[in-house]
């Protein structure tokens, strides 16, 4: 049996679908079964469990022999997570496969970096076989930019002329599967990129030829981005973040493309030409 948790977010719902997909036994974990429907798949138990009471958890484990660890970013997830691990630890969980962030470091001027490299730390100090996946900005994210690229044909960020090595969440999906059902990724660390690093712009002219009309960028000032996330309701901890995500895009440090996709599938990453291509209608 191999729990899933966040399973209804983008990564693991993915995860979730190619391991059905593959006839493995799935415990998919969310806080609401009734916003589960897309998970009513063969081979999948949906069960509830919230992070945030450890006691609706424990049923979770119950056979459970590999694990994804995926949650959202908030100030509480750090002890999420490592709870979670002690608890997987205790129940007998052989491996666990982490989502985590490439650059993840305890040094790092960006909490997410912090938070993961913290989690990774306290996995590896309870002698947890474990897995961790470090990809970078997801491509998929764009779809947060729907209404404006909608309505006004742009989207807006605090990016500059920064390379990110985008990678689309499909890869990452396949990675995650391919270590949670074949051995020899145990103990390993891999570094998740798209093939190559592109601009803002370039992914705005992807997205133009993709749809057939003018998508524009549009660079806005970090304190703006931030007055726009507080207003649609991010927390201040979140859209700080996320500010602290495009310094660090703007600082290059996104830009690196690395191996991880083509060293544990055997193929090339998805390009973002792809993306915009086979997404296009979300975005029209």
């Amino acid at each position: 049996m191999i729990l899933v948790t966040g399973a209804t977010g983008t990564v693991g719902g993915e995860v979730v679908r190619r391991l059905s997909a593959k006839g493995e036994a799935v415990r998919a974990v969310v806080r609401d079964p009734e916003k589960a429907a897309s998970l009513a798949l063969p081979h999948v138990e949906v069960v509830e469990g919230d992070f945030d009471r450890p006691e609706t958890m424990e049923a979770a484990f119950d056979g459970v022999q590999r694990a994804f660890l995926a949650t959202s970013s908030s100030e509480r997830t750090e002890a999420q997570q490592i709870a979670f691990a002690e608890a997987a630890r205790k129940r007998g969980v052989a491996h666990v496969v982490k989502l985590s962030q490439l650059g993840a470091d305890a040094q790092s001027e960006g909490r997410f970096q912090r938070y993961h490299a913290v989690v990774e730390e306290a996995i590896q100090a309870l002698g947890l076989a474990f897995t961790f996946l470090r990809p970078n900005l997801f491509m998929q994210g764009l779809l947060n930019f729907t209404p404006t690229i909608k309505a006004k044909g742009a989207f807006f960020a605090a990016a500059g002329d920064a390379r990110v090595s985008l990678i689309d969440i499909r890869d990452l999906a396949d990675v995650a599967v391919a270590a949670l059902t074949a051995s020899g990724h145990e103990g390993k660390i891999y570094d998740l990129t798209g093939p190559e690093a592109i601009t803002h712009n370039e992914m705005a002219l992807g997205l133009s030829a993709a749809l057939g009309r003018p998508i524009a960028y549009v660079d806005v000032p970090p304190e703006a981005l931030r007055n726009t996330l507080i207003h649609v309701g991010f927390p201040a901890w979140q859209a700080d973040g996320l500010l602290e995500e495009y310094a660090m895009y703007r600082r290059g440090e996104a830009a690196v493309v690395e191996s991880g996709v083509q060293d544990v599938l055997g193929r090339a990453p998805r390009r973002f030409e792809a993306f915009a291509r086979e997404y296009a209608p979300m975005f029209s």
